[in-house]
């Protein structure tokens, strides 16, 4: 069983900061959401490896819990993973979720499973607005003031840089192994940022191997202010 639906390109917000190009300090993020019982979405994945090495780029790769009953559980997804993905879906006005998904900067999305689409989404990315300035260090994360409209979510994600190859039992995937590179282990509210400068203290990772990203973010599913990694 295989269910994917293409939806158009959706912008969410635009914000009155001036767009810049987007480098290893103010990186698009990119967050796809997969399964590793869904057929469709190894084109998808591979698109998401294709940039993970991109300084200007922060590739996130989410597992959900939907196609679990279905021949096979994913090894990486969580509850908080596949509630993430349908707060996007209420931001950007979908009715369903759906794999794969990919969303950039939290708002405009798509498939991802074509590799022009993909790189289209990660090039809008790149012109989007400048949030706060955001520094990760000496065990804590430091937010600059800034301008919003209201308060947002701060995210801490650890994720895995290391491929790391899945051998897929049975489902649609079945007998096939599986590559996957910064897979979100750890999703983490650290409180809300209001416009003004704030420090947060980072709790240790469960896995020193995790690498940390910090995510500002409107919240239910909105536009990504800014982000960093550790």
């Amino acid at each position: 069983m295989t269910w994917k639906r293409a939806v158009p390109l959706l912008l969410s917000l635009t914000l009155t900061a001036p767009a810049r190009a987007a480098d290893a300090a103010h990186p698009v993020v990119v967050e796809l959401f997969q399964s590793q019982g869904c057929s469709s979405c190894p084109p998808a994945n591979a698109n998401l490896l294709g940039v993970v090495d991109r300084p200007e780029v922060l590739a996130l790769s989410f597992g959900v819990t939907y196609w679990d009953e279905l021949g096979w559980k994913d090894t990486f997804a969580s509850p908080k993973f596949t509630a993430r993905q349908w707060d996007y879906a209420h931001g950007l006005g979908h009715s369903q979720v759906f794999t794969p998904q990919v969303v950039v900067n939290g708002r405009q999305d798509g498939v991802g499973a074509d590799s022009r689409e993909f790189q289209g989404l990660i090039a809008r990315g790149e012109r989007a607005p400048r949030g706060p300035d955001l520094s990760i260090g000496s065990g804590q994360v430091a937010i600059g003031a800034g301008a919003t409209a209201q308060a947002a979510d701060v995210w801490l994600v650890r994720y895995d840089p290391r491929l790391v190859q899945v051998p897929i039992k049975r489902g649609e995937n079945g007998g096939k192994t599986l590559p996957h590179r910064n897979v979100v282990r750890e999703l983490t509210r650290l409180g809300a940022w209001r416009g003004a400068a704030t420090r947060f203290a980072l709790p240790p990772a469960a896995d020193p191997a995790l690498k940390t990203a910090i995510l500002i973010q409107l919240p239910r599913g909105g536009a990504i202010l800014a982000a960093a990694r550790g």
